[in-house]
């Protein structure tokens, strides 16, 4: 038995430590990064009444450890309290208290290769087939949705082209209506070009990300409890890809006519990093104020600094070069007209919100299952191995909201609405406010994070984390929409 510590536990102390067993908390270690679990106390109420005076507290003051080997490596770990050696926290007064453990090895046959795969099997959801089931119902719903919404949409469009290409003698005679009669306008360029290039920048460079994300985890790189794998894969992945982002925003800004494409360069490089940067160094300031090993030290700040500074930088400018010398004219299948047309009065279901609320909703219901299990995954004590699972959902994810962005962006032209650039993004990006929403019922009814320290992490990252996807849905919106677009007056004589 080796003695770890002798601690004399204030009053105060003592009823923190008191709430917390009496709340089921739990330590977690980590050897050999394999994971340790175990609850820090017990609660005991023999006269089995209600009173609150009859409840004692106690705190295990004795770990054993068991730990299995195979030559010289660690295969598993497990740890178990004493129940008899233990302090009693019933009483606000201070107590002095002896930590002790032991540890006791043991040789295996299992292979180091194989030592994963106990808690891989012991981390997958309870009932597989029910969590399956409910993917494949929820990809049925989403797919007859999308379906019925495509025939009505192609129904519509086959009936327009009709319109409009019937008896070619007649168009002189009828009044142009609906998105023909906006053909002037629809390729006008947006309000706040810049803003808009980078946006689309940052959202292709994060998508990029994703994708590049998930060909590690379906290739297993990302085994569980391999806590820095995914967190450093993460910030060397960005860090490359950001020429795609320089590329991307420098490209698009300048087929816009935009002349000063170096502001741009710049606002691309902190459209996304300037909020996660602030949002870090709040959070970060707030865990070393709790003095919680959740801080990440000196030293690997100025990493992260340095990587930005000699790898994200340089690579996000001669993205940017590259773009601005591979431009090319915006080749808009209608010659747009010197002044715009006047938008007519719009039904309120037509605005910007309704039109939200409709974009998001559909797409968070193909991945409303799917988020319970990430959750669980990053704020609880679960991890998530199904990665080919969750590979499917995101690319449910990507059909289902192209689908709706673009379908949203037809009823928007045929109401002579042409200002559907920013539309599109906007509408294609709102699922992200429907997951942050998701964030506080999860926070409020699955959850038990309580204290300062806590609601900052979750809300704040989370926050990022949404901010990120919003970006990431709405360069996949507008560009849907931009081909949609291009298609539907390509096919048509436009005078």
């Amino acid at each position: 038995m080796e003695i770890l510590c002798r601690k004399k536990l204030t009053k105060e102390e003592v009823a923190q430590f008191r709430r917390a067993v009496d709340k089921d908390y739990y330590f977690e270690m980590y050897y050999d990064e394999l994971p340790i679990w175990g609850l820090i106390g017990r609660v005991e109420n023999r006269e089995e009444t209600d009173d609150p005076k009859d409840y004692k507290y106690y705190l295990y003051k004795h770990i054993h450890f068991d730990i299995l080997y195979n030559k010289d490596r660690v295969i598993e770990i497990t740890a178990r309290t004493d129940p008899h050696s233990v302090l009693d926290l019933t009483e606000d007064k201070e107590v002095d208290g002896e930590f002790t453990y032991t540890a006791k090895w043991k040789q295996t046959d299992i292979l180091f290769e194989n030592r994963m795969d106990k808690f891989s099997q012991t981390s997958l959801p309870h009932h597989l087939e029910i969590h399956w089931f409910s993917i494949i119902n929820s990809c049925v719903i989403v797919l007859l949705l999308t379906g019925f919404l495509a025939t009505i949409l192609m129904r519509v469009l086959k009936n327009d082209f009709i319109k409009y290409a019937h008896d070619e003698e007649a168009v002189n005679d009828h009044e142009e209506t609906g998105w023909k009669y906006i053909h002037g306008d629809v390729f006008r360029f947006p309000k706040h070009k810049s803003l808009f290039a980078a946006a689309l920048g940052c959202g292709t460079q994060l998508f990029t990300l994703t994708v590049f994300v998930f060909l590690l985890a379906l290739v297993g790189v990302f085994y569980p409890y391999n806590r820095g794998a995914l967190f450093t894969a993460l910030l060397v992945i960005y860090a490359l890809t950001s020429g795609v982002a320089g590329y991307t925003a420098t490209f698009f800004y300048c087929q816009l006519e935009g002349t000063n494409w170096v502001r741009n360069l710049v606002l691309t490089g902190s459209l996304f990093c300037g909020p996660l940067a602030l949002m870090f160094c709040f959070l970060n300031s707030v865990a070393v104020s709790y003095s919680s090993t959740a801080a990440l030290p000196f030293g690997t700040i100025m990493v992260i600094v340095l990587m930005w500074t000699f790898m994200t930088s340089p690579l996000l400018v001669l993205g940017g070069i590259a773009g601005k010398n591979s431009r090319t004219s915006f080749q808009a299948p209608c010659r747009t007209t010197k002044y715009p047309r006047e938008i007519p009065l719009l039904a309120w279901y037509r605005g910007t919100v309704p039109q939200m609320a409709m974009a998001g909703f559909l797409p968070f219901s193909a991945i409303y299952i799917e988020l319970y299990y990430i959750f669980e995954s990053v704020w609880g004590q679960k991890i998530y191995t199904i990665y080919s699972i969750l590979f499917i959902v995101f690319i449910l994810l990507l059909i289902v909201t192209s689908f709706i962005t673009v379908a949203l962006t037809y009823f928007q032209l045929a109401a002579e609405d042409h200002k559907w650039w920013w539309r599109s993004f906007i509408c294609g990006g709102s699922t992200s406010i429907f997951i942050y929403s998701y964030c506080l019922y999860y926070y409020y009814t699955r959850s038990d994070m309580s204290g300062f320290m806590q609601i900052s992490f979750f809300f704040g990252y989370m926050a990022c984390i949404c901010y990120g996807f919003f970006l990431m849905l709405g360069t996949v919106g507008f560009r849907s929409s931009m081909l949609f677009v291009r298609h539907i007056y390509r096919s048509i004589k436009c005078e």
